[in-house]
């Protein structure tokens, strides 16, 4: 451990035993003030050097295990704002301002638009965003703000999160009629995935490494040819809150990267856009299906017939955001 590392360590391992020792996760005001001094802890640049792929094996399993602390955190504060925004107001979605993060999302929105519109010119008709939740303020800032003809499509394993979520839409007579819910494991969807132009990929799906290298996997293979990928990533200290995607995963899984932003402002989440390649070498993907065409059996595969999306995206009047690792 270099010694400019160690304070941040310590501070970080001091409020994990804090977090980890807590008996509920569900809001209260203990909670979200140690909650609220982790972000503040580990949203600063890290010191010079700092690597997490580096730090020690007991550090590796704090940081694994408190990821899952985060999530579910955050899961139940979504649930706790979803309930109280569809019982306590007539239009939930006037009043979404209500959740303590509502600016951070609005935000990472903006960047996630600005990013997305420098590569992708024309407005995607549809869009999947898998890993919705209970509040999936991510597609109703973009659906109501920035592509207000796109429909979108959100997926989550959890019948409630879904109920709850269209509960919060249903009374919009706009969202209503472009937020569509599907309850299902993404895993399980093949076909349907070509027919979307853009797919977010949600920060908490797939917490651990292997588990994200296996959607990426299932996307890579099922995604359109020409398609946008959209990942939630982080960086430095902030992979104490959110998993790190892998880039050569993404890359493996038969995407091209195209920018990665690392923020440094209270927007948490790096984001990564990544696009589908026409045409790649099937051996870094897993054979999922038994019915694989001939040209997959050969190792390559030709998806000429969705190629036409990379056309469809090419009309946003093009703007160009202050990208770190611009990738191509």
């Amino acid at each position: 451990m270099e010694f400019e590392e160690a304070p941040l360590l310590q501070k970080i391992s001091a409020l994990y035993h804090q977090i980890s020792s807590l008996t509920s996760l569900n809001p209260s005001k203990n909670v979200d003030t140690l909650f609220t001094q982790l972000v503040l802890t580990c949203s600063p640049p890290a010191p010079a050097g700092f690597d997490i792929a580096s730090l020690s094996q007991p550090l590796q399993a704090m940081r694994a295990h408190l990821i899952r602390l985060c999530a579910k955190a955050e899961a139940l504060l979504e649930l706790h704002f979803s309930s109280i925004l569809a019982s306590s107001f007539r239009n939930p979605i006037s009043n979404l301002s209500i959740f303590p993060y509502y600016s951070n999302y609005l935000k990472l929105s903006l960047l996630e638009f600005d990013i997305l519109r420098s590569h992708c010119r024309r407005v995607p008709a549809s869009i999947a965003f898998l890993g919705s939740g209970p509040l999936p303020l991510s597609s109703i800032v973009m659906a109501s703000i920035h592509l207000k003809g796109t429909i979108f499509h959100n997926f989550d394993l959890d019948p409630t999160a879904n109920s709850m979520a269209s509960q919060l839409v249903c009374s919009d007579p706009d969202l209503s009629q472009r937020m569509i819910f599907h309850t299902t494991d993404v895993m399980n969807v093949t076909n349907g995935l070509k027919d979307y132009e853009v797919v977010f990929l949600a920060a908490l799906v797939g917490l651990e490494e292997e588990e994200k290298g296996r959607v990426l996997k299932h996307l890579g293979k099922h995604m359109a040819a020409g398609a946008y990928l959209m990942l939630r990533s982080a960086h430095g200290a902030r992979a104490f809150l959110y998993p790190v995607v892998d880039i050569c995963d993404v890359e493996a899984s038969g995407f091209e990267i195209l920018s990665v932003f690392h923020p440094t402002d209270e927007v948490i989440n790096s984001v990564v856009i990544a696009r589908k390649k026409a045409l790649f070498d099937r051996n870094s993907v897993e054979d999922e299906d038994d019915d694989d065409n001939a040209a997959e059996k050969r190792g390559i595969l030709v998806d000429t017939s969705s190629i036409v999306l990379a056309e469809k995206c090419s009309g946003f009047n093009g703007f160009s955001p202050m990208v770190e690792e611009q990738l191509s």
